[in-house]
């Protein structure tokens, strides 16, 4: 039907007269058609500004002002946000949910205005009614969950004690064993440059590989030549103020590269396996240093440093020079007076021994007073003596024995000896067949080390028979210092104990399962696993408990038992555990602070009030691998001036 001209005049009319509040209405009724239409028929719809970013979901994108995010959200009506980007293009949003859906549009065409590309969002009160509605039941919900299972008192104390050992175990390694880590991370930026390069060429690494099996030759030539230049750069630099001058060109070109790799071969699959492989790569070859370098260590520990053969030698040759009657020690008759102090020591090397006797004598109060038993193998035996005939320690008396002379001591009454003799025991230490690689051959060689198979290191267990006159003994080893007097050792009462030691154990290190094999039926009959273990190196022994004991008989017993190396695979420490089990006194700890030749981190003040220090391990300070800061410790009590050492090219 047709309308009239009037008919429409008159609205023309109407709406000139009306102003803007006419064109308000026009606007209203168009913006309620299209609501009508939207819930009639489609599920999206274009109107206006509006477009749809989604099912039930309504976005406006104008070109200007900046809105934050603001998000609303109700359980069973919609979720309205108001999302803003950083180019100042942002869009609003409405996720339709349930039954709810013509409420939440009504709401949105009555609250919602557009105009001119600015957006302006006014709430009227059922809005602001549904956020503080949102905002409580989201409250209420979590308040409900943490009603489902509300924690008890023990449960917060278990809590708080594992959050308090966890965070006691990050100290205690970051502080301690990974101090170095932590202050080079104090400071982020330290050293950035270098680490940028680094991962540059990890980068560079992958794409290279990457883009060889893809055949981009073009591309492979490039991050080759920058991998070249960057290494050549990098070099052996560990600081930035260590690095070459075009450092930071090298960075922007390998930058340049490794973007135009990316743009042509990322692939977050192949980059992830080939970090992977590289990962397994690099621990392999830490594997590998760390078998070659233990190879390096035991080797190390095998050979005798040059300049303690030279003085060996030299002095040997000057002592079988000397007619027979300057050979001899004064005041031989102190060696079997029990009222005086008296040590035992079986050593091979002439200047380690040479630190021990005059670190004791100059700390102690009366040297006149003490006594030194020393047992040497027939090479070492001249050198010896020429020594401390040249350099008398001071009041004290001093004896040097050869062990081959003590013919008691052979295979027929010492197991030790005997199995070192046997075919077996020579196939075990010094198979054919074991590998001379420095890989493979690494734990085979510590076998081979002097210590093990010299009867030197198993005189300890002969004490009463080596010195039958004396009641209490000193035995010392040869990588000890003496720092101040030890005269009170012999006033400790043993309390009907044989070996005074100080213990090692710590929590559940160096215990009893450490050393023995508790598999075996003999060791778990007769030992506690959990027993603690104790320090060889500087050890009171009462020698007439010892032979009422016959504790030798039982370390007899023990060795012949492990021929087939069952019970214990090294060493004297653990048939020394065996024999004085349950007979071992606990001595203070300062009386022997061990771990010099090992530990880089031992206390300095427990150094310092230590009556003696022990080079433990196997960076010995006669060696060039000992550690540079324990060796003062030891050098002090050597006269470096002495004509014998200049010769040998002694330095300090």
């Amino acid at each position: 039907m047709a309308l009239k001209k009037g008919s429409v005049s008159g609205f023309a009319k109407h709406e000139d007269e009306g102003g803007n509040g006419g064109i308000g209405g026009y606007r209203l009724v168009l913006a309620v058609l299209v609501a009508l239409s939207v819930l009639a028929s489609l599920p999206f719809v274009v109107v206006s500004d509006f477009h749809t970013i989604g099912e039930g979901v309504i976005s406006s994108s104008p070109s200007k002002g900046v809105i934050d995010d603001i998000p609303v959200k109700t359980n069973n009506t919609a979720t309205i946000g108001v999302n803003s980007s950083v180019n100042n293009n942002f869009t609003l949003s409405l996720s339709l949910v349930g039954d709810s859906s013509v409420d939440a549009i009504s709401m949105l065409s009555q609250t919602t205005v557009v105009s001119r590309g600015t957006l302006q969002v006014e709430e009227d009160t059922s809005l602001g009614a549904a956020r503080r509605i949102a905002r409580e039941e989201r409250h209420e919900n979590q308040l409900l969950e943490l009603d489902l299972d509300p924690p008890n008192e023990d449960t917060i104390v278990k809590l708080e004690n594992a959050n308090m050992q966890a965070s006691e175990l990050v100290d205690s390694s970051i502080i301690g064993k990974y101090s170095k880590w932590k202050k080079e991370n104090q400071n982020k930026n330290q050293d950035s440059t270098i680490r940028l390069m680094r991962d540059q060429i990890i980068m560079a690494r992958i794409y290279l590989s990457i883009s060889e099996k893809k055949r981009k030759h073009d591309l492979v030539q490039e991050l080759q030549i920058c991998l070249k230049r960057s290494r050549g750069v990098l070099g052996e630099a560990n600081i930035d103020a260590e690095l070459h001058y075009s450092a930071p060109k090298k960075i922007k070109a390998m930058a340049d590269v490794l973007s135009k790799a990316r743009d042509q071969l990322f692939d977050c699959k192949l980059v992830t396996r080939k970090l992977r492989a590289m990962l397994l790569t690099e621990e392999e070859k830490v594997r590998r240093l760390k078998r070659q370098n233990t190879f390096l260590i035991q080797l190390g520990v095998k050979g005798i440093p040059g300049g303690i053969r030279c003085l060996s030698l030299r002095l040997t040759i000057d002592y079988y020079l000397l007619p027979p009657e300057r050979r001899n020690f004064p005041r031989s008759e102190n060696l079997e007076d029990p009222r005086f102090h008296h040590y035992a020591l079986s050593t091979d090397n002439v200047l380690a021994a040479a630190v021990v006797v005059n670190s004791t004598v100059m700390n102690a109060k009366d040297s006149s007073k003490h006594v030194f038993h020393l047992v040497t193998d027939s090479l070492n035996f001249g050198a010896l003596k020429m020594w401390f005939l040249l350099n008398p320690p001071e009041e004290a008396t001093i004896h040097v024995e050869n062990l081959d002379e003590l013919k008691w001591l052979n295979s027929s009454y010492c197991p030790v000896l005997r199995q070192l003799n046997s075919a077996a025991m020579r196939e075990y230490y010094f198979k054919a067949g074991h590998s001379t690689t420095r890989s493979s051959s690494a734990s085979n060689l510590k076998y081979r080390n002097p210590k093990y198979l010299s009867m030197l290191n198993h005189l300890r267990f002969y004490l009463p028979q080596i010195f039958p006159e004396l009641d209490k003994i000193l035995f010392l080893d040869d990588d000890i210092v003496v720092q101040k007097d030890l005269t009170g050792l012999w006033l400790v009462d043993l309390e009907g104990k044989v070996n005074g030691a100080v213990e090692t154990c710590v929590e559940n290190f160096h215990r009893f399962d450490k050393y023995l094999n508790f598999s075996n039926s003999f060791i778990a009959r007769e030992f506690d696993p959990n027993a603690c273990g104790w320090a060889y190196g500087m050890n009171i022994f009462d020698l007439k408990e010892w032979k009422k004991r016959n504790l030798t008989g039982v370390y007899h017993t023990w060795q012949n038992l492990n021929e087939d190396r069952l019970l214990w695979k090294l060493g004297t420490l653990p048939p020394g555990l065996m024999t004085f089990y349950g007979l071992t006194y606990s001595l203070n700890k300062s009386w022997h602070v061990l771990g010099l030749g090992y530990n880089p981190s031992i206390n300095p003040s427990e150094i310092e009030n230590a009556a003696v220090i022990h080079y433990n391990g196997n960076m010995k300070p006669w060696m060039e691998m000992a550690m540079t800061k324990y060796r003062p410790y030891w050098t002090k009590y050597i006269d470096y001036d002495n004509p014998y050492l200049r010769q040998c090219n002694f330095v300090k």
